[in-house]
């Protein structure tokens, strides 16, 4: 039985003011050790569920467990969860909060009230694994947005955490800056990290994904690893969403039918165009 790090058991959640709920009802467990997407709709509850999984929201109604153990929402227990439950938003610019790219990375260490020179070595230590030695002293509102988004994961992972939740991770970023973010999150995962990243970008979901959520209106509709659930092609276009170009040219009817040699070839191209 696959091992679950996060679950949520029929949540449901309301902001003030607002007509429909934001989740309702939403069941969906994270696989441990997996690289995740969750993919839907503008609105379809995937950046409260991150709210949620970071215990920044409470639900109100049903419950969310880490490692089958039921969140508590006191100082001290949800120190320990977010030290566990990293999350990234969209926009690095609500997440940055010091002057210098040093300090921003500290941050969070501080508050931990770690001894001066463990932090100090945690900091050297991230400042090397996301190549940012030379933008130790840089004031942060002269980064670039790829910088700045690469600075906002090392805030997270300074932590170590067990869970790194990505919030539209690619979001305005440019080809070259997006292939170093997941050549990022490529050693993340292989440090042990679990992943689980809401996009748009379906195409990136195909190749880089080990299990995809699908959500529409505060629930999970879908799930499973992407060769099988893009399958699904009447229900994904119904919530349209569509399939991915990339699987699209590979698995059309008139593909499938040329037969083995063509299989073999479309299979190296998979190959080729996956991140590992």
């Amino acid at each position: 039985m696959q091992q679950s790090l996060l679950e949520f058991d029929r949540v449901h959640y309301t902001y003030p003011g607002a007509q429909q709920s934001a989740l309702n009802g939403l069941t969906l467990k994270i696989p441990a050790n997996k690289k995740c997407a969750l993919i839907g709709q503008n609105g379809c509850g995937k950046t409260t569920l991150f709210l949620l999984a970071n215990s920044l929201y409470k639900p109100q109604r049903g419950t969310v467990h880490w490692q089958a153990k039921q969140l508590q929402y006191d100082r001290q227990f949800l120190m320990k969860l977010r030290q566990l439950v990293g999350l990234v938003f969209q926009d690095p610019k609500q997440q940055l909060v010091a002057s210098t790219v040093e300090e921003d990375i500290s941050y969070g260490l501080c508050n931990l009230g770690l001894p001066t020179r463990k932090i100090q070595q945690r900091v050297e230590q991230v400042l090397v694994e996301f190549g940012l030695t030379e933008l130790a002293q840089r004031p942060v509102h002269h980064l670039s947005l790829g910088q700045k988004k690469r600075v906002s994961i090392a805030d997270v992972m300074v932590l170590r955490p067990e869970l790194l939740l990505l919030d539209e991770p690619t979001a305005y970023l440019d080809r070259l800056h997006t292939r170093n973010l997941m050549a990022t999150l490529k050693k993340i995962h292989a440090s042990g990290t679990t992943i689980l990243m809401a996009t748009h970008d379906l195409d990136l979901v195909y190749r880089w994904a080990d299990w995809i959520f699908v959500m529409d209106s505060g629930r999970l509709i879908l799930e499973g690893n992407p060769q099988d659930l893009f399958t699904q092609r009447e229900i994904l276009e119904e919530l349209q969403l569509g399939v991915p170009l990339i699987y699209d040219m590979l698995f059309s009817q008139e593909v499938v039918e040329e037969g083995p040699v063509l299989e073999r070839l479309r299979q190296r191209i998979l190959n080729l165009l996956r991140y590992s």
